[in-house]
């Protein structure tokens, strides 16, 4: 039985255009996730809350 895991993680970008983190060591890790519904209902929880701050990025990571 194949188990699908993700990642949802985000922080504040050194650039809003590029994919480098200002704080590796301080990045906002929101938690693995064993479905994709609700790691979507994380990334947007957490994406919503920081929409009007364009250094702020959430991702979502599939581990598995």
């Amino acid at each position: 039985m194949d188990q699908e895991l993700y990642l949802v993680f985000g922080g504040r970008l050194c650039d809003p255009e590029g994919d480098a983190f200002e704080a590796p060591s301080a990045l906002d890790v929101r938690g693995i996730f064993p479905s994709y519904a609700a790691t979507l209902a994380a990334w947007r929880s957490a994406s919503q809350a920081s929409v009007d701050d364009a250094y702020l990025r959430h991702l979502i990571i599939r581990l598995r």
